[in-house]
């Protein structure tokens, strides 16, 4: 609402330049490559690490981003971000810790999600959608038909199983390992079975893995069950397990589309009860990964000072060493004062970081604010923190020798 008040009264060049001075400027690395390095070099400074996303929003059932054209140009960015990524980290250490964020439905179409989760859900499910199989198409190249998709659909399904393939294959060249992230609830199970024949062929143990890994909600109501079974069946399958543990996005939308469906709420019913399944599956993975080691990774995506101190104690517990398996990740331009605090003490820390033009950026940074509205509460103690520390570099008391 604000960015289209603002580019009515003030148009659009003088909005532009409004937003690349404040929002723009705090959540977003740049435009240009040369930009990016730059806010990635200050972050080394500080002990923090990059993690890159290519920002792409649409909207299922879109009828403005169709066609084969828009897949295949976000499969150039998200090749020229794999180059990128590869390029700011030239010796990665040996846990090989250049990480990138990947969306799937830049790569294939909300539609076609939205379809393969309906058949997924159905009692018996055909063994014809298995991991397996489309892992074996996606290394073949050969003609893949799925009975319950249409000739389109399927050739479509096809070309997307070849782009994801293209983006992995060429992540695993260049030591980048991907975090995909999850979307929305009738999307989800669509995106976990495309993330689980991607595992079947790039986890194994002698990929070195995890190079794919997938992202769990914890505001779902499901998600502890569901990442019990999923790190389960990766251990009986010998595959390497990697998880970006989140709170969450897309909430209002969950709730609305429950209401209007008539269906029940996927969701938790309060925050609270969202920390209290964080918790459940942060236990969960760090018990995964003091004794599966480097065949587990875990990112531990949040802004909540609790679970963070949860998460360091609990390594510290079970022997997890600080630059190990385990790092932790927040946005570009939030909760810093974690961030620091985590980097400094040593252990391996992320900044999400969007780059790219401004009206590319604006809808995904939209997206963020509206997901991230409970951050709002950490945003304040940072503000506090800040002017804390002003104060005290002003009037100049108690000065400390940096060491």
């Amino acid at each position: 609402m604000l960015q289209a008040w603002s580019q009515r009264l003030l148009g659009s060049r003088l909005s532009g330049a409004l937003l690349r001075a404040s929002v723009y400027g705090q959540f977003v690395a740049g435009e240009t490559a040369e930009e990016v390095r730059g806010c990635v070099r200050q972050l080394q400074a500080l002990g923090l690490r990059p993690l890159l996303a290519v920002p792409t929003e649409e909207e299922p059932d879109s009828a403005v981003k169709t066609g084969e054209a828009w897949y295949e140009g976000n499969l150039s960015a998200m090749l020229r971000c794999v180059d990128l990524s590869r390029g700011l980290l030239e010796t990665p250490g040996p846990t090989g810790n250049i990480l990138m964020q990947l969306k799937v439905t830049a790569l294939t179409s909300t539609r076609l999600c939205k379809e393969l989760t309906t058949w997924i859900r159905r009692p018996g499910a055909s063994l014809e959608l298995s991991p397996e199989r489309l892992a074996e198409a996606m290394d073949s190249g050969q003609d893949l038909q799925v009975s319950c998709l249409n000739a389109e659909q399927n050739r479509h399904l096809q070309a997307s199983l070849g782009r994801l393939h293209r983006v992995v294959q060429h992540a695993r060249a260049q030591h980048v390992r991907l975090l995909v992230d999850a979307e929305y609830t009738f999307l989800n199970p669509a995106l976990s079975l495309l993330v689980d024949a991607l595992a079947v062929r790039w986890n194994s143990p002698g990929e070195g893995g995890p190079w794919v890994w997938n992202t769990y909600q914890a505001y779902l109501q499901d998600t502890h069950e569901r990442l019990r079974l999923a790190a389960e069946a990766a251990d009986r399958a010998g595959l390497a397990f990697g998880v970006k543990l989140v709170r969450g996005a897309y909430l209002d939308k969950e709730r609305a589309t429950a209401r209007h469906q008539g269906t029940e709420d996927p969701t938790q019913p309060d925050y609270e009860a969202t920390n209290r399944s964080y918790s459940r599956c942060l236990e969960l993975m760090l018990t995964h990964v003091s004794h599966r080691g480097p065949m587990c990774h875990l990112m531990v995506a949040s802004h909540n000072e609790e679970s963070v101190r949860q998460a360091t104690k609990r390594m510290w517990e079970l022997g997890i060493p600080l630059d190990g398996p385990v790092c932790f990740g927040q946005l570009l331009g939030m909760c810093d004062h974690v961030s620091l605090a985590l980097g400094q003490a040593g252990y391996a820390v992320y900044k999400s970081i969007p780059y790219g033009s401004l009206e590319e950026v604006i809808p995904y940074l939209i997206r963020r604010a509206q997901e991230n509205r409970s951050v709002l509460h950490g945003a304040r103690r940072e503000q506090k923190l800040l002017s804390q520390e002003l104060r005290r570099r002003l009037l100049g008391r108690g000065l400390r020798v940096p060491h």
